[in-house]
Formats: structure tokens, C-alpha cells, sequence
């Protein structure tokens, strides 16, 4: 591995890993297994489990609700860890679904606390993602409970579009989303219908189209004014937004 792969382009946003640390990183990803779109690589519930670095591909983490609906929590994108704070407790608290065919290394909890010990500063790299990731779920509660419907939509594809800068896959002036209509209904809380109406409503405004598995940004200045998007909780040291 190298310090291009996304794993540790995300990780050398926060230190400057040294090449003792890469190699740990490289072991890291060893394990690759693919998975097809629709796999669950972790259930709701499971225990004995392992945490995986995804290589490439995204992924959605969801809670299933008694009565069968399901509120996805987040996206992973390639350099994201899954599962990396459930690995530590008896069950796992949520789901893990392929939003595509994705390659994800299997770490084994031992593996990983044996690194920490020998390699602290990419322990504290790694604290850090999990931090961040933590930054993020809190704002995706603000934005669920405090944002309209225009303005939620506007401040998840602007997260996404810096999230995605961070390894590489991601500008000002869009990228690729494999993501569905009913994947973003499941996400911001709003029905398939509802968010069709709103990425059209968005589209006629001239601030993004979202087309083909393609975001297009056509007004970013005037996106981040109506999502009052500040991407200082993703605390990246050069925002693409800005």
C-alpha cells in the first residue's frame, strides 16, 4: 500500500505516516474479500464479528425497525472503516450492506490492538476517523431534526463531496454516486417521491443535478448558502468546498 491508497490519503490528512506505519496499514488490507451488491457484511445483532477496511466500492450502514423499514445512518466510501466500534462489543448495533460490488479487508480486533501498541501515532490516526465519524453522525441528526427538506438534501451532497475530496474520488465540480433514490429516502428521511421532487427543485434552481450516478455541482456557492453547509465537523485541513 502506498500513501495514494485511500485508507491512508484519509488517515495522512490528520498525521503524516511514516513508512513503519504504512506497513502496518498494508497488513491491514491484506485479507481483501468481494462482496456482491446486496451483501450484508455484518448484521443487526451478530457477534463474533470482524471490522473491515473498505477498499473500494460503497457501502450503507442501517438499523432495521421492527416493522421492516430501515434508517440507513450513513454511507462508507473506499478508506472508511466498518464496523471498527461494534468489533469491540458482544453484538454488532447496526447493518452493513453492499451498495455495490465492494472489496473490503477483513481486521481481526486482535490484529488491530496489537498495531495500536506498536505503532501509537496510527492508533491516533485511527481514533481520529473514528471521531470524525462520530462528527458526522451528529450532524446527520441536526440535519434530519433541523433542516428542510431542500437544504438536508443540499448539506448530505456537499458532506459527501468533501468526504469524497479526502481520497481522491471527489471535486467542486461533482462526482460519481452510485446511490438511489430510495437509498437517499432511507437516509434523509423523506420518501422516494419527496426526494425526486427535490433534487428536481434543486436541478431548476441551477445549484446540482444529480443524473445518471453523476453529481454535478452547477452553483456550489450558491448550494452551500442554502444548506448552510460548514464543513468544519469533517475537519479536513483543505476543504474542497471552500
Amino acid at each position: 500500500m502506498n500513501a495514494r491508497s485511500p485508507l491512508a490519503r484519509k488517515l495522512s490528512n490528520f498525521v503524516r505516516l511514516n513508512e513503519a506505519e504504512l506497513l502496518v496499514l498494508d497488513g491491514f488490507e491484506r485479507r481483501r474479500t468481494d462482496f456482491a451488491s446486496g451483501k450484508d457484511l455484518v448484521q443487526q445483532g451478530q457477534s463474533k464479528h470482524t471490522a473491515y477496511i473498505l477498499s473500494s466500492g460503497w457501502v450503507c450502514s442501517y438499523k432495521l425497525q421492527p416493522d421492516g423499514s430501515r434508517q440507513i445512518v450513513d454511507f462508507q466510501i473506499p478508506g472508511d472503516f466498518l464496523g471498527l466500534r461494534s468489533v469491540l462489543l458482544r453484538t454488532s448495533d447496526h447493518s452493513f450492506e453492499a451498495v455495490t460490488d465492494i472489496q473490503a479487508a477483513q481486521v481481526h480486533a486482535k490484529d488491530l490492538l496489537a498495531a495500536f501498541s506498536d505503532t501509537p501515532r496510527l492508533a491516533t490516526a485511527v481514533f481520529w476517523a473514528a471521531s470524525r465519524d462520530e462528527a458526522m453522525v451528529v450532524e446527520h441528526l441536526v440535519n434530519l431534526g433541523c433542516r428542510d427538506a431542500d437544504a438536508r438534501m443540499a448539506h448530505f451532497l456537499l458532506e459527501l463531496a468533501s468526504r469524497l475530496s479526502l481520497v481522491g474520488l471527489g471535486t467542486k465540480q461533482g462526482y460519481d454516486c452510485p446511490l438511489t433514490q430510495y437509498h437517499l429516502a432511507d437516509a434523509l428521511g423523506l420518501s422516494a417521491v419527496h426526494v425526486n421532487r427535490v433534487l428536481r427543485k434543486l436541478r431548476e434552481r441551477g445549484l446540482v443535478t444529480f443524473r445518471e450516478g453523476h453529481v454535478t455541482f452547477n452553483d456550489i456557492d450558491g448550494l452551500i448558502k442554502l444548506a448552510e453547509f460548514d464543513p468544519g465537523y469533517l475537519d479536513q485541513e483543505d476543504p474542497v468546498l471552500l
